[in-house]
């Protein structure tokens, strides 16, 4: 498990790695979330550690999957449920699927489809599944195409929870128009929730990094937590 001063590797699910160095603690795990257009339509998918799956079938209030098969060299685990909403009086056809590998798993959701829908779906992905994370692949001509770059979450004691993706164009004409504190990490920009709450962004040469402060956060810190931070895109 990696340490305060060693650095890490983490793929997201699109592919991209991003290296993290620096003297603080870096050793929580992350996940990677990115939209993909499959068929037309938008389909959400998460990947993180083996663990997600257990972590997915607690939130969802039940103790077991429904289905399981064999896939891509791991497992695939599906669970159905139908959540009620009474305020707009509806039940909603829910069907969760989830694949674990060997160090390394993600989930998606879908409303209203049978398992052999999700199977048509995932068959346009190829899985693979590397030391630093597990990624997606379109599979030529499957009609598979991500909507945007995907994202990198991951919590860092004191900074908080940091979320990073490339630094695209149309995310540089969304960085603040005054100019922000140069540190050696990147610029770093302070903002505020529409509650009020202080987020950072930090803007590197390649990368842009959301900083949400959590409850062990001194928000008068983080520009000196950050010059001690670094995030880079592997080449």
């Amino acid at each position: 498990m990696a340490t305060a001063g060693v650095p890490v590797a983490h793929r997201a699910v699109d592919g991209t790695r991003f290296l993290l160095d620096g003297s603080l603690d870096l050793s929580a795990p992350f996940t990677s979330v990115a939209d993909v257009t499959i068929g037309g339509r938008l389909h959400e998918f998460t990947t993180g550690p083996i663990g997600l799956a257990d972590d997915v079938v607690r939130a969802l209030g039940t103790d077991r999957f429904d289905e399981e098969l064999s896939y891509q060299g791991g497992t695939l685990l599906t669970a159905r449920t139908r959540p009620h909403d009474p305020q707009i009086r509806l039940t909603e056809d829910r069907l969760v699927a989830v694949w674990r590998g060997r160090r390394h798993s993600f989930f998606t959701e879908m409303y209203g489809v049978a398992t052999t829908h999700l199977l048509g779906v995932l068959r346009t992905l190829r899985i693979e599944e590397h030391d630093d994370g597990l990624t997606l692949r379109p599979v030529p001509k499957g009609g598979a195409v991500f909507a945007a770059p995907a994202t990198v979450l991951k919590q860092v004691p004191g900074l908080g929870l940091v979320e990073m993706t490339p630094l695209t164009r149309e995310r540089a004409d969304r960085l603040p128009s005054w100019r922000g504190l140069r540190t050696q990490a990147g610029e770093l920009y302070r903002d505020a929730l529409s509650d009020g709450r202080p987020y950072f962004v930090l803007a590197t040469t390649d990368t842009w990094l959301s900083l949400v402060p959590l409850v062990d956060t001194d928000v008068e810190q983080v520009p000196t937590l950050v010059d001690r931070f670094r995030v880079q895109r592997a080449r």
